[in-house]
């Protein structure tokens, strides 16, 4: 468990502990005999059967075969396969020897992954677990623009050490739940230095979280070493239009009158109602 000396809004400060933040694992895998499996780290080869030692060695990549099959080597049954534990990193120069004067350098990319400059790294010391406190900066941010402004690497929970630090951590916790934002933390004297948990380590942005759930209390340090910028957007030139011809309405058609044949109709005399004039 590491350690930060954090400082509340009246002033007061004390030496708490971190944990890093891990989700659980949803999938596990098994072996035939239903026994969980874990990830090892395993030795494949030293340095001297690298393939560009090989190379150097044998004096070409065609020649290695050759070398190989003159050499009749066999495998480094002291070596091969041993499982790793606790290693270190190591720089090491053309020559494949272990480098102790480096410089590292430090590039800089602009939004659209272009470099925009290259400068030599400055080794940054540890600021969080120091006899100075990280400053309450009192800059609120809401959530919803933290988080889709920064992309977050990483997360530490502060959590108590005795009861004392319960109280403090607690009211810090209830306070950030009340205002419902998360709170930008800084090193150096004003806050504004970005945070360094070892020495040459990563710089980060901490945004603190406080939830309450009865007297329960969560602290959540939500780390950001990248900030979100959206590229400048460039106008297009837009062609001209093509220019459209003009077009003259089409002339009514001629309506051809069409005379409708109406029946005559005949009033035909009944026999009963013909009268002969002789008669008369």
């Amino acid at each position: 468990m590491g350690q930060i000396n954090l400082s509340n809004s009246k002033g007061r400060d004390a030496m708490v502990g971190t944990t890093p933040v891990r989700r659980a694992r949803k999938i596990r895998y098994l072996d035939s005999e239903k026994r969980e499996a874990q990830s090892a780290r395993i030795l494949k080869s030293t340095i001297n059967c690298d393939l560009e030692s090989l190379q150097s060695q044998a004096g070409g990549l065609e020649k290695i075969a050759d070398k190989l099959i003159a050499s009749d080597a066999d495998v480094d049954v002291e070596n091969f396969g041993r499982f790793l534990k606790s290693t270190s990193r190591v720089f090491i120069d053309p020559e494949g020897k272990v480098a102790h004067r480096i410089k590292q350098f430090e590039v800089i990319r602009n939004p659209d992954g272009t470099e925009r400059e290259r400068r030599p790294r400055k080794i940054a010391q540890q600021n969080t677990a120091i006899e100075t406190p990280l400053k309450w900066s009192g800059k609120l941010m809401p959530k919803s623009d933290v988080f889709n402004k920064f992309v977050f690497s990483a997360k530490q929970q502060i959590v108590h050490v005795n009861g004392l630090t319960y109280d403090f951590l607690f009211g810090i916790a209830k306070e950030l739940e009340e205002k419902k934002s998360l709170m930008l933390v800084g090193g150096g004297p004003k806050g504004a230095a970005p945070l360094v948990f070892t020495r040459g380590g990563q710089q980060y942005r901490g945004f603190l979280e406080g939830r309450t759930q009865g007297d329960k209390y969560l602290l959540v340090l939500h780390l950001s070493n990248m900030e979100l910028k959206a590229p400048p957007k460039v106008e297009v030139p837009h062609a001209p239009a093509a220019p459209v011809e003009e077009t003259k309405p089409a002339a009514p058609a001629a309506q051809s009158k069409t005379e409708e044949a109406t029946p005559k109709r005949r009033s035909k005399k009944r026999k009963s109602d013909e009268v002969d004039e002789g008669e008369e």
